[in-house]
């Protein structure tokens, strides 16, 4: 007799991303409105919310898996792929864009090669979107990783990365 296929079962899941995700479920997972706290711990734990751990976040937090997916799609400060070993955020609010962020940012995209939510092809670099860094007196301003960068002109920005990668 075929037996049913059990919708239980979870993908394979590396054991370091297993781990991270129940350590932060079991932690957080009475809270109200539980979701977004995982999400977010569990992208602070690995750098990104794996697709892979979607449905042990949702088993977890008794959701379904489109419960869980469809916050991670909506809220563009979730990764799903693992970002470059540097994070640059390129805020883009009305002071900084008043004040050259858009020409800044396109000379940042020629430069790495990239647009929004991308990482560079030897994964050094992931650029992202962010709609202010509360640096509004020093605009334009990124943040690389979490050391913020004001009244930064494209050759400032070409400065900072010759120095990185000197």
């Amino acid at each position: 007799m075929k037996r049913a296929p059990n919708i239980n079962l979870l993908p394979d899941i590396p054991e370091d991303v297993r781990a991270a995700v129940l350590d932060v479920t079991t932690r957080l997972k009475d809270l109200p409105g539980a979701l977004l706290p995982v999400l977010h711990a569990v992208q602070k734990a690995l750098g990104y919310v794996p697709e892979i751990s979607v449905p042990l976040i949702a088993r977890e937090l008794n959701l379904s898996r489109a419960d869980v997916h469809g916050v991670i799609s909506f809220y563009h400060f979730f990764r799903s792929k693992a970002p470059g070993r540097r994070v640059i955020y390129v805020c883009r609010a009305e002071s900084c864009q008043a004040m050259g962020a858009v020409k800044l940012e396109k000379h940042i995209k020629q430069r790495l090669g990239v647009d929004f939510h991308e990482t560079t092809a030897d994964g050094a670099y992931s650029l992202e979107p962010v709609y202010c860094l509360g640096n509004c007196a020093c605009s334009p301003a990124i943040m690389v990783d979490d050391e913020l960068k004001g009244r930064l002109t494209p050759e400032r920005f070409d400065a900072w990365l010759a120095a990185e990668n000197g």
